[in-house]
């Protein structure tokens, strides 16, 4: 497989995480390699303490890292570049992105609760209980995991070595 990698938008409280949980497990289930980026904005992020989604990331099994903008956390005090955060993840099949809704990379926005149309512009799926009322975006039910997965592995952007 080729390295590919997949974004993921919504509002605080979105399901995002909990989606981005199942995702990589599914993944992992079927022999993937994944790594996850997750975007930390206002540099709050608290690792390895049990309920924060650091930890749930890390214990989905898979590779975790945080980006903040005053420091990376994977074993560096800085912030890096989307491709420096690539190459120093190694060999990886999915590499999924929660946050950073300015990146080129394909984006699926999550929404468990009540869609919010100004994500709509930026991205190319919409994963809700809610079908939109925008035929632009491809709908995928949030309960659908395997769906989400084949979705993501048809339209994620291939990563350069």
């Amino acid at each position: 497989m080729k390295k590919l990698a997949m974004a993921f938008s919504g509002p605080s409280n979105s399901g995002k995480t909990s989606l981005i949980e199942k995702l990589a497990k599914h993944f992992i289930d079927e022999g993937l390699k994944v790594v996850i980026l997750k975007h930390d904005p206002s540099d709050k992020a608290s690792f390895d303490t049990q309920g924060k989604d650091s930890f749930k990331f890390f214990q989905s099994g898979a590779d975790t890292m945080v980006l903040s903008p005053t420091r990376t956390t994977f074993f560096s005090h800085s912030s890096l570049s989307l491709e420096q955060c690539f190459k120093m993840a190694g060999e990886f099949d999915l590499f999924l992105v929660e946050g950073l809704k300015s990146l080129d990379l394909p984006r699926i926005s999550v929404f468990c609760k009540k869609l919010d149309e100004s994500y709509f512009a930026f991205s190319q799926a919409i994963a809700s209980y809610e079908k939109p009322n925008d035929e632009r975006l491809f709908w995928l039910h949030l309960d659908d995991i395997k769906g989400i997965c084949e979705y993501i592995l048809k339209n994620a952007k291939k990563i350069k070595d």
